[in-house]
């Protein structure tokens, strides 16, 4: 089957381009029905592929709830063992524990550390205010309502 611009081509053959008159009707019609073909084929592939990346999200998505279960209960029955081992070595031929030493910050109250201690994150725009600022009117330099076109497939 011919692609889409191929079949654009032959239509545009179909009529000539002086008078406008039509030169084959049936090749015409022919080609109509094939570019209708081949849009609804196109359409129907994104469809399988949109429900394709649904179901594949959505098996991601149990796995990562199954990850965060597992790391938890292991996270918790490392604390069970810390707490009855009490910092002991435990050693078996099939496993063994021991610790070692980490340090970190723990910061309690960010208002007495001095400026040049804290990060800053890049101001954001609140895009729903500036929308709504703009669609009552106002004029906000640097920013703009652009109107989209979005194919929907149902």
């Amino acid at each position: 089957m011919a692609s889409l611009y191929e079949i654009n081509e032959e239509i545009l053959n179909c009529v000539d381009t002086e008078t406008g008159e039509i030169i084959d009707p049936e090749k015409l019609s022919q080609l109509q029905m094939d570019f209708d073909d081949k849009v609804g084929g196109i359409a129907l592939w994104i469809k399988d592929l949109l429900s394709d990346a649904a179901a594949i999200k959505a098996e991601k998505d149990k796995l990562n709830e199954r990850q965060k279960v597992c790391e938890n209960k292991a996270k918790s029955l490392k604390e069970y063992l810390s707490g009855y081992l009490a910092g002991e070595k435990f050693e078996t031929p099939r496993v063994a524990i021991s610790y070692r030493k980490s340090e970190s910050v723990n910061v309690s109250d960010i208002g007495k550390i001095p400026d040049e201690y804290l990060k800053r994150k890049d101001p954001e725009p609140d895009k729903t205010a500036i929308k709504a600022a703009i669609k009552s009117g106002q004029i906000i330099d640097g920013a703009e309502i652009v109107v989209n076109q979005n194919i929907q497939i149902k």
